[in-house]
């Protein structure tokens, strides 16, 4: 029961922080270096999420690959759910080549 009451107010806590930042600013508009910046989070969440997953073990070279890919088509400006899709191919391909 103390399980599903902490899960609950995290989501009720995580509800409020997000509806926090609309409803503090309003209708204004945000400064051009605060779209920038509110541009670079996914980026960089990202960025820590593959640091997370790949450190702290053994460097497996075909994941490398596809976040690599990954990163090349989105610095092309591929959206980013077909960039990340084409890198798990990559990785998925080149495991399924090379055993």
């Amino acid at each position: 029961m103390r399980l599903w009451l902490a899960a609950l107010a995290v989501t009720v806590v995580n509800w409020l922080m997000k509806a926090g930042g609309p409803l503090s600013i309003g209708e204004r508009r945000l400064p051009p270096a605060a779209i920038r910046v509110v541009g670079l989070i996914a980026p960089v969440l990202l960025a820590g999420l593959i640091v997370t997953e790949l450190g702290g073990k053994r460097l497996d070279w075909t994941q490398l690959a596809g976040v690599g890919a990954a990163g090349i088509l989105s610095v092309l400006r591929v959206p980013l759910l077909p960039a990340v899709a084409a890198g798990i191919a990559l990785a998925a391909g080149l495991r399924l080549l090379l055993g």
